[in-house]
């Protein structure tokens, strides 16, 4: 349950809301001359209900008997849950309870090797950067947020002021200050402070699951965005891990067809085909180069050039992987690699591309995404929850890092949910 603040003032008649909730007054009959809506409790369904001896802790400080676990990355490679602390929103910004963090693979490079390209981890920070909660106070300025709002983060907070973000890129912002990467604390805590122009909010039929899972569609929209897929046309998804997944669901809704999924576990590619069933799946022979495996891949689409893939998605960043989608498109096709890789890679088939003009493309992050991401899990045009294989409670988030870092496992995507009632 949650007890927020809101602006608003109610009588001790029962009112409707506009999102249909009623608030049941008739058992407070008590001497108060005005109620207001700061007093109000929220349940897990969909009835709120005034509490009038529950008072509104106005000071962010009196969260502390909540504590706010967070799990840390340090300098050294290990990974730590400590107590860290509790922000104050200030001008523009909102206090946050998390209640969803989805791991990426990149929580994993960070914490292994402590960078990924020119990102790299001088200090010890808090990890996770997919995510979904709850809105509990409102900093100065803030006008399009409540307190009880349930919210998606987009992480990466840009300046706003560069040329690139003047010209509406601003993935590619250079300052941008991202969640969970060094020295910008993530979201896998209890309580973060963020930006409100950086929050989208979720519709009822959303659940923090979802809302975080939000992020990763955010990267494969981007990719598809590029490349870009076009109706009825073949495609190709290297790849069956989360994003390849998610890539795979979005080019089937995308209208793309016939569509090939690749990865080298028999599992993944049998959970791709009960996702996806209208997919093809190919397993990666590691006995085989590159251009083997692409003659392999295209048999399926069929025995023309014309039949080949134009569009391949790449999403595993894997070097050998990428030099299989350049052999397998379609001469004139595009590759576009979603997948983070080694930061050089020397052995691209560079002629083979050039001479069949075939166009490498890459993108970074994402621009512009959530309002169409939530309009299509919310819509039902795609349905992501089958993709969460293992759920954490916060407190034990090291072991869901430690799962999803062991391959044998067979994880898809692991989240860590804090399920701790909050008053404030």
């Amino acid at each position: 349950m949650w007890f927020f603040s809101c602006p608003s003032l109610v009588s001790e008649e029962s009112i409707s809301l506009v999102l249909g909730l009623t608030f049941e007054l008739n058992k407070h009959k008590m001497a108060l001359p005005t109620v207001t809506t700061d007093d109000i409790l929220q349940t897990n369904g969909n009835t709120i209900k005034l509490s009038a001896n529950d008072s509104v802790v106005e000071k962010v400080s009196d969260l502390s008997r909540y504590g706010n676990p967070a799990l840390k990355a340090t300098v050294d490679h290990q990974i730590s849950l400590n107590e860290a602390p509790i922000e104050e929103p200030g001008p523009g910004q909102v206090l946050l309870h998390i209640k969803a963090t989805g791991i990426c693979g990149s929580d994993i490079h960070f914490w292994k090797s402590g960078r990924i390209g020119s990102l790299v981890f001088e200090g010890d920070c808090i990890l996770g950067h997919e995510a979904a909660g709850i809105v509990l106070k409102c900093g100065p300025d803030v006008q399009e947020f409540r307190p009880g709002d349930r919210v998606a983060v987009e992480p990466g907070v840009p300046c706003g002021s560069c040329f690139l973000c003047r010209a509406g890129r601003y993935n590619l912002c250079e300052a941008v200050e991202f969640a969970g990467v060094y020295p910008y604390n993530g979201t896998l805590q209890r309580f973060k402070v963020h930006p409100a122009r950086w929050l989208y909010k979720l519709p009822d039929n959303v659940s923090f699951a979802e809302g975080a899972l939000l992020e990763p569609l955010s990267v494969v929209m981007h990719g598809i965005a590029t490349a870009p897929l076009s109706l009825g046309r073949p495609a190709l998804i290297c790849g069956a891990g989360p994003i390849g997944l998610l890539a795979l669901a979005s080019a089937r809704a995308s209208g793309a067809n016939p569509i090939v999924i690749t990865d080298l576990e028999p599992k993944r590619l049998a959970f791709a085909k009960s996702y996806v069933p209208a997919c093809q799946t190919y397993q990666i022979r590691k006995d085989w180069d590159a251009r083997q495996n692409a003659e392999g891949i295209r048999q399926l689409f069929g025995e023309t050039e014309y039949e080949a893939p134009d569009t391949v998605l790449e999403c595993t960043g894997v070097e050998s992987s990428i030099c299989t989608a350049a052999f397998a498109a379609r001469r004139g096709g595009t590759v576009c690699v979603i997948g983070v890789g080694r930061e050089i890679m020397n052995n691209l088939p560079f002629m083979h591309l050039s001479l069949a003009e075939i166009n490498l493309k890459f993108i970074n992050r994402y621009r512009d995404t959530w309002p169409a991401g939530i309009s299509a899990v919310s819509g039902g045009v795609l349905n992501v929850k089958p993709l969460i294989s293992h759920t954490f409670p916060l407190e034990k988030a090291r072991d869901a890092l430690e799962l999803c870092s062991d391959v044998s496992q067979g994880s898809i995507k692991v989240q860590v949910v804090d399920e701790v009632e909050v008053r404030i």
